[in-house]
């Protein structure tokens, strides 16, 4: 059996060891048009920062250890540019020579990737104008920053890669702009949750122009001009292009391969696509969202590597489907680690799910044992299954281990209110005694249960003009170094004596710190004949979601700010 595989990186380079490891016999030939078979994507913008230092360190597998251990052929520097199906043979074009020839294969696996986006009005032939995806571009920019020392960059585009590219910049000395056409970074959050990205990169000194659309990168005899929309110009030294990928699906489509959305590759869960003897893997493929049962795009590295090991699997004569992706994600933003999975709130209502959601700030371990950090989390649920839809995460610790929690909790089908009882490591510098997992299913175990009724930020308008009454209980301190303009202020130590102040006619909205001393005060309130709601997140989440203020830096028990 003769296996050749287009393209490497992820999907096909796992592919092709995992077929080795499965048929000794059989020969693999895989084709890279780059000069780089097997490399870390995901680790460029710190190559370009110089916190991975040695460029080796991106490559994770050669062509020759391809070939002494796995006694695979990898071509490198060479392009597929046709499939034939009908002779079952692929054309190949070198690029040092222009040689072109035909390759035969048994099995073909396309593993092409996606391409950067690029606007029709931005010429990349400016050397002051580069992309991020390949290494070859890494190593670009980077020699780029060392040799020309520039003093201002703008990057454009404010996903995971734009963020990274931007906070690299900024550790080089570089004065950065980051622009984005949506009015928030990260679309995997909400808006709200990524109130907290666009906080730590502003107090880093990353200038955000969210809204921004790009017009055209102009080039004089300064350097480069980055005009927007607006009309806003951006004087700059270098541009980064991170707008986003498309599928690089072109060699499937003009081989009459079907096609999935937005032009990608349609693939079934063996990966295997309309062609039997056609299989394939990585950012140009479509796949199944874990959540929505529907068709969606994914690019992200874990989702390449399992498709590649599936298809090898099949091919092998094994059973293996791709169970779907549910877009677990997690990012380094300056001091802040910023994780998600699942669909956010916006998504999950889009899709048409009655949902609702429970907003913490739990402490990243134990209150009492030195250096524990606020996790800001906010937790997307069904509101009468309580099936779990998706998560967010923000803070300083602590974010990367609950995510995966929650990602695992919510593949394996557990409701909401099961998180409770999941017996987690605990350890005062690691954790909790209630983990902030159990935390999130205590509180949804709540709100199913009546015995917590929510509101959110958004709603204290129309609150204040239908007469309800806003309270704040956290303590004097707290109240004086800020608050919400019309909420009544009584501390939670004081309002059982003080419960005559409040009407009884009027619904009552409480408010502390982070919910948890809101929450107490709700269950004492409710007990005494008031009917009352918890904001979500507290006043710490207002202030940086709201007010545009700065986050808590450090946890106390109780969401008391110290």
């Amino acid at each position: 059996m003769k296996v050749v595989i287009i393209g490497g990186v992820a999907g096909g380079a796992s592919a092709a060891a995992r077929l080795r490891r499965l048929d000794e016999s059989a020969e693999i030939v895989m084709v890279e048009r780059t000069g780089y078979v097997s490399y870390a994507n995901c680790g460029l913008p710190y190559y370009v920062g110089g916190v991975i230092a040695d460029r080796a360190e991106l490559t994770l597998q050669t062509p020759e250890r391809f070939r002494e251990r796995f006694n695979i052929d990898v071509r490198v520097g060479s392009e597929v540019t046709a499939i034939n199906r009908e002779a079952k043979t692929v054309s190949v074009r070198e690029a040092e020579t222009g040689r072109i020839y035909e390759e035969p294969y048994d099995k073909l696996i396309l593993a092409p990737g996606a391409a950067p986006v690029v606007p029709a009005a931005v010429s990349l032939d400016s050397p002051r104008v580069f992309t991020l995806r390949t290494v070859e571009d890494a190593l670009a920019l980077r020699t780029f920053v060392i040799e020309k020392a520039p003093r201002r960059a703008v990057v454009v585009g404010g996903g995971f890669i734009g963020i990274e590219a931007a906070e690299n910049l900024v550790e080089m000395g570089v004065e950065t702009t980051l622009v984005q056409r949506p009015a928030q970074l990260l679309k995997p959050l909400d808006a709200d949750m990524a109130a907290f990205v666009h906080a730590e990169m502003r107090a880093h000194g990353v200038r955000l122009v969210l809204g921004g659309s790009l017009e055209a990168v102009d080039e004089d005899a300064c350097g480069l001009v980055v005009r927007l929309g607006d009309g806003e110009a951006l004087p700059a030294d270098l541009v980064v292009l991170v707008i986003g990928v498309a599928p690089e699906a072109h060699l499937a489509a003009e081989a009459g391969l079907a096609l999935g959305q937005r032009g990608s590759i349609a693939a079934d869960a063996s990966m295997r696509t309309s062609d039997p003897d056609i299989f394939a893997v990585g950012d140009a493929v479509e796949v199944t969202h874990g959540v929505t049962g529907k068709k969606a795009l994914v690019a992200l590295a874990g989702p390449a590597n399992k498709q590649g090991r599936i298809a090898a699997d099949v091919i092998c004569g094994l059973n293996s489907r791709y169970g779907g992706s549910w877009g677990s994600s997690v990012i380094k933003v300056f001091d802040l680690t910023v994780a998600s999975t699942g669909l956010n709130e916006a998504a999950a209502r889009a899709q048409g799910y009655d949902c609702d959601t429970v907003i913490l700030s739990p402490g990243s371990h134990a209150g009492y044992y030195p250096g524990a950090r606020p996790l800001t989390m906010k937790v997307v649920f069904e509101r009468d299954t309580l099936r779990l839809l998706g998560a967010q995460i923000v803070g300083a610790e602590g974010a990367d281990k609950r995510i995966d929690v929650l990602a695992c909790a919510m593949q394996l089908g557990a409701d909401g209110a099961r998180l409770k009882d999941l017996d987690l490591a605990y350890a005062p510098p690691y954790s909790s005694a209630k983990d902030p997992v159990n935390m999130v299913g205590f509180m949804i175990e709540n709100v199913a249960a009546g015995l917590m009724k929510q509101a959110g930020y958004d709603e204290i308008p129309a609150l204040r003009s239908a007469g309800a009454t806003l309270l704040d209980v956290r303590t004097e301190a707290e109240w004086d170094r800020g608050h919400i303009d019309g909420f009544v202020h009584i501390p939670l130590d004081e309002l059982r004596d003080r419960l005559g102040e409040l009407p009884t006619s009027a619904p009552v909205y409480v408010t502390c710190q982070s919910g948890l001393r809101s929450y107490v005060a709700c269950r004492m309130l409710a007990q005494h004949g008031f009917d009352a709601y918890n904001f979500r997140g507290g006043y710490g989440f207002y202030r940086v979601v709201a007010a545009d203020g700065e986050p808590v830096r450090c946890a106390r028990p109780c969401g008391a700010e110290r």
